[in-house]
C-alpha cells in the first residue's frame, strides 16, 4: 500500500459531491438503454402512483422505476414475472448507493412480430365488419342455460360457478377446452359453433348465454383468442356471447367480436345474471308501493263515493212513483189476462173452422199433382241433361282423334329433322377423325424424323464409333482407359470387344489446382480396372 504521506495531495471529496459525480459520470455516459430482463419484486404502483421493481436475468439484477405520469400512460403495464423490454434513462439514487433505470416505455420481450401481426389481423377483420356495433347482441336480463368454453381444471370455471351461486344460481353448461397452446383455437372455435348447433327442445338444452373464458397470461398465452377462427366462431354465434380473457389489462381480439367484454371471468359472472337478493328487495318494494298506491286509490274512491251518496235523493222519494205505477199495473192485470183469453179463444175457434174434411181432401189432391207435374219436369231434365253430354262426348271424341293425328304427324317431322341432324353430325365427326389422325400421322412422321437427326446412330453410320468400357458407359477420353482395360466398340453395323494396349503409355491430363489446396496434391483419376486379355478367337 501507498503510504499515507503518498495521499494527502488527493482532492477531497463530500459523500453528496462524489454521488453527483457519479450520477453524471453514468447519466452522460449510458444515457438512454434498453434492456431486457424478466420483472421481479412487482407488487403494483406505490401509494404514491410510482412503480418500484426490478429486472433480472439468470446473472445479474437492475432497480427499475417508472413515474406516475409515465405509468397512467402505458398501454402495456407491467406484472410480476413477465420478460419485458424497457426504455429508459439510466441513473443513481443516492440515498442508498445504487444505479437504476427510470423506464419512459416498455414492451413485452419477444412479441413484437405478435403484436404487429395481431394490428394487422385486427384492421382485416374490422374492415369485414365484424367488430360493428350495430351486429351486437343484447344480453338475456335472465338465462335460463348459461354455457361456458374454458378449462374444466382451472381456478376459472371455479370462479364463475361460485359466483353464478352467490348472484342468481343458474344452470350451467362446459364445454371443456384447451385454452393454450396447439391446437386450442380451434376447440375454441368448435364449442362456440358446438353450442350454436344445439336444438331448440333437444336433449341437451340449446344455452341462452355464452361466456368464453380463460385466466391472464402474456400475450403468447392469450394467443388463442387472436386466431381468425376463434374470432370469425364469436361473431357468427347467434347465441349472445361474453369474452371474459385475461384480466383487464389484457386485450384479444375475440373482445371486439363478442357481444360484451368482461374484464375478469368473475365479471362475466356478475354480467350474466342480476343479484336474486337484489331483486327479492326490488320486488318487495314494488309490492309494497303497489299496495299503497291500491290503498291510497280505494280511500279516495270511497270519499267520491260518500260524497255522491249525499248528493242522492232519499230511496223512498226515488221508489213512489215506480211503486205507484207498480200498484195500478197490479189493479188491471186480472182484466188484461181475461181479455187476452177472449181474443185467443176467438182465435182458435175461427182456425178450427177452416180444418174441415173437405179442406183436406183438396189440400191431399193439390199435392198429388205438383207431385206429379215435379215428376214429369225431372224426368224430361234428365233426358235433356244425357242428351247434352251424348253431344259434348262426340265432339272430345272427334277433338280427340283430330290431335291424334296431329301429334302423330308433327312426332313423325321431329323425328324425320332428329335423324337428318343425327346424319350429318356423324359425317361431320367422321371428317372431323380423319383430320385429326392425318395431324396426329404427321407429327409422328415429324418425331421419327426428328429423332433420327438426333440420334447417335446416325452418326455412327458417317463411319464414326462409340467407345464403352466394361460396364457400359462411354468413354470420353484416352485417359480413362487403363492399360489391359477391356472395351466395347459400337459401329453403325454391330459391336466389338477389344482390349487396351499395354505397351502404349498411359495419357496423362493436365489438373487444374483447387484453391487452397498445395500445388502438388494430385487429382485422383477414375482408371478402369485392368482385367485379363483372353482369347479373341
Amino acid at each position: 500500500m501507498p503510504p499515507a504521506e503518498a495521499l494527502i495531495n488527493a482532492p477531497e471529496f463530500t459523500v453528496s459531491e462524489l454521488s453527483s459525480a457519479l450520477k453524471r459520470t453514468v447519466e452522460d455516459t449510458y444515457g438512454h438503454v434498453r434492456v431486457r430482463g424478466e420483472i421481479s419484486g412487482f407488487r403494483g404502483p406505490h401509494s404514491s402512483g410510482h412503480c418500484y421493481f426490478a429486472l433480472k436475468d439468470e446473472s445479474a439484477k437492475i432497480e427499475a422505476v417508472i413515474w406516475k405520469g409515465v405509468h397512467s400512460r402505458m398501454r402495456f403495464k407491467p406484472q410480476e414475472g413477465l420478460e419485458v423490454i424497457a426504455t429508459g434513462k439510466l441513473t443513481t439514487y443516492p440515498g442508498s448507493s445504487k444505479y437504476q433505470i427510470v423506464i419512459e416505455a416498455i414492451e413485452p420481450a419477444g412479441i413484437g412480430a405478435l403484436m404487429a401481426l395481431m394490428e394487422e389481423r385486427k384492421r382485416k377483420l374490422a374492415a369485414e365488419g365484424l367488430f360493428d356495433e350495430a351486429r351486437k347482441q343484447l344480453l338475456p336480463w335472465l338465462p335460463e342455460v348459461i354455457g361456458v368454453v374454458t378449462s374444466p381444471t382451472g381456478a376459472v370455471i371455479r370462479d364463475i360457478l361460485h359466483r353464478l351461486q352467490d348472484r342468481f344460481p343458474r344452470r350451467v353448461l362446459v364445454w371443456p377446452v384447451k385454452v393454450q397452446g396447439e391446437g386450442s383455437a380451434e376447440q375454441v372455435a368448435a364449442a362456440i359453433r358446438g353450442f350454436n348447433a344445439l336444438p331448440e327442445g333437444g336433449r341437451i338444452p340449446r344455452p341462452d348465454l355464452l361466456i368464453v373464458a380463460r385466466g391472464g397470461g402474456s400475450l403468447e398465452d392469450l394467443w388463442s383468442f387472436n386466431e381468425e377462427i376463434v374470432v370469425r366462431a364469436a361473431a357468427e354465434s347467434m347465441i349472445p356471447l361474453i369474452s371474459a380473457v385475461g384480466h383487464e389489462t389484457d386485450i384479444t381480439l375475440i373482445d371486439f367480436a363478442a357481444d360484451k367484454r368482461a374484464p375478469t371471468p368473475t365479471a362475466a359472472a356478475e354480467m350474466a345474471v342480476p343479484v336474486r337478493a337484489e331483486l327479492f328487495v326490488e320486488v318487495s318494494a314494488l309490492a309494497r308501493r303497489t299496495m299503497l298506491c291500491w290503498q291510497r286509490a280505494q280511500e279516495g274512491r270511497r270519499s267520491e263515493l260518500r260524497a255522491a251518496a249525499r248528493a242522492l235523493p232519499a230511496a223512498g222519494e226515488l221508489l213512489a212513483i215506480p211503486r205507484q205505477r207498480l200498484d195500478g199495473a197490479a189493479a188491471a192485470l186480472p182484466r188484461g189476462l181475461k181479455a187476452n183469453t177472449h181474443a185467443h179463444f176467438r182465435r182458435f175457434a175461427a182456425s178450427s173452422a177452416k180444418l174441415t174434411l173437405r179442406v183436406l181432401h183438396a189440400q191431399v189432391s193439390h199435392a198429388a199433382q205438383r207431385l206429379t207435374i215435379n215428376s214429369e219436369r225431372l224426368s224430361h231434365g234428365a233426358r235433356a241433361l244425357v242428351r247434352r253430354r251424348r253431344d259434348r262426348f262426340a265432339g272430345l271424341e272427334v277433338r280427340l282423334k283430330t290431335s291424334k293425328l296431329s301429334n302423330a304427324q308433327a312426332q313423325r317431322q321431329t323425328i324425320a329433322r332428329q335423324r337428318e341432324r343425327t346424319l350429318r353430325l356423324a359425317e361431320r365427326a367422321r371428317r372431323a377423325v380423319a383430320t385429326v389422325m392425318q395431324r396426329l400421322d404427321a407429327r409422328v412422321a415429324h418425331s421419327g424424323q426428328l429423332l433420327s437427326a438426333l440420334s447417335y446412330r446416325g452418326v455412327l453410320a458417317r463411319g464414326f464409333a462409340l467407345v464403352r468400357d466394361e460396364h457400359g458407359q462411354p468413354v470420353h477420353a484416352a485417359a480413362e482407359i487403363g492399360p489391359g482395360a477391356y472395351l466395347d466398340i459400337e459401329f453403325a453395323d454391330g459391336r466389338v470387344g477389344a482390349t487396351a494396349d499395354a505397351d502404349r503409355p498411359v495419357a496423362t491430363r493436365p489438373v487444374k489446382p483447387v484453391a487452397g489446396e498445395p500445388k502438388g496434391a494430385a487429382t485422383p483419376k477414375r482408371v478402369v480396372k485392368p482385367v485379363g486379355q483372353g482369347s479373341l478367337f
